[in-house]
């Protein structure tokens, strides 16, 4: 591969990791609030509300996120290729995030909320107050995990023809007959959840310090 043509491709691997990254921040946006409100119905005393978030949870962690991804694009319905990415993405990884919150939620002893009550605190005030900060010290680390475990999942995106990173590497592999491509979408995705790590750590440091 001369000199120019790798300079090329390496931009084009550049533009393609805009829409791998926006894939990221469009799925973190839906399902981080949605993850939230999923933890709740799944806690939630009432069967009508608890059974069906227990059979989404069920098909969104119990099949794979390929299938749904396909499912979702040539279903009856017409959505284009990248919103039904992110569609597809929002709504699985919210089930992990949900199981997340739910996790950190119900670890927090009975007793905090019983001495929030003796104290005159509401359950509203108890929750953003003394629950929230434990849980978001707890959820953190697998947090940061799930972020990263979704850096890599991007790449499925292109079972359905969305243009990012790796369909761009495997298409340019499959011309140049080179596996130079592939090492260097590799080499992207490392750095691009290396930086998610640092940021996790950095963003974990700075809450245990003020909390």
């Amino acid at each position: 591969m001369s000199p120019e043509a790798f300079g090329k491709m390496l931009m084009q691997m550049v533009e393609a990791s805009g829409t791998t990254l926006l894939l990221f921040a469009l799925t973190l946006v839906f399902a981080l609030p949605l993850g939230l409100l999923v933890a709740f119905g799944r806690m939630s005393r009432h069967w009508f509300i608890q059974w069906p978030i227990r059979f989404y949870l069920l098909v969104m962690r119990g099949t794979p996120l390929m299938l749904q991804l396909i499912f979702f694009y040539f279903g009856p319905w017409d959505i284009a290729r990248f919103p039904a990415a992110v569609l597809t993405f929002s709504l699985n990884y919210a089930a992990y995030f949900a199981e997340i919150y739910r996790g950190g939620i119900e670890g927090i002893p009975v007793g905090q909320w019983e001495a929030a009550q003796v104290l005159g605190l509401t359950k509203v005030q108890t929750f953003f107050r003394i629950v929230l900060p434990q849980v978001v010290k707890n959820i953190l680390p697998p947090m940061g995990n799930e972020f990263m475990v979704l850096v890599k999942d991007t790449a499925l995106a292109q079972v359905i023809g969305v243009s990012e990173l790796f369909r761009l590497a495997f298409s340019i592999t499959s011309r140049e007959f080179t596996i130079m491509p592939i090492f260097i979408a590799g080499v992207f995705y490392l750095i691009m959840n290396a930086l998610v790590s640092k940021g996790f750590s950095i963003a974990e440091k700075r809450f245990n310090y003020y909390h």
